[in-house]
């Protein structure tokens, strides 16, 4: 029973690495769960540090989710469209690997620009820019979740 529990930890925690790239699936708490799944077993982590991780899980979903790219976006003179273009261009991209990883969330910041009235220039600055944020915010989620997974695999 054991194996399993440790087989559905890592699960998770691939899960979570997965999540880490696309914006559908929540990958910090799944790499979480991992690591909770892992503490239940054998207590290899204080209570300090798995309360840390989850400030950390809730704080990074959030901020990095919604703020960085919407603060990027902004700061390029761009709207949410740019955002939403830049999710839906990550998604479309998945089919077209590896480079659809780059220029899907590219090609939908400046579709939604294009679609909220803005002049191809324009479009092309916010796209950027929104480009950028959704860049660094998944950046940032895939160190965390990369270490966490370190945390599991290191600990079994």
């Amino acid at each position: 029973m054991e194996i399993l529990w440790i087989i559905l930890g890592a699960a998770f925690i691939i899960a979570g690495l997965i999540g880490a790239f696309l914006p559908v699936v929540p990958g910090l708490p799944f790499s979480y769960i991992g690591l909770l799944i892992l503490q239940l077993l054998y207590t290899p982590f204080s209570i300090s540090f798995m309360l840390v991780w989850l400030v950390i899980v809730i704080l990074l979903g959030f901020v990095l989710d919604n703020v960085i790219p919407a603060w990027a976006t902004k700061k390029s003179g761009g709207s949410p469209f740019a955002v939403t273009g830049s999710v839906i261009g990550l998604v479309v991209g998945l089919f077209f690997p590896p480079i659809g990883f780059v220029i899907g969330p590219l090609l939908g910041a400046f579709a939604g620009e294009i679609i909220a009235g803005q002049k191809s220039d324009r479009a092309l600055k916010s796209a950027l820019g929104a480009f950028a944020g959704f860049m660094a915010a998944t950046g940032l989620k895939v160190m965390a979740a990369g270490v966490m997974a370190f945390y599991y695999f290191s600990n079994l």
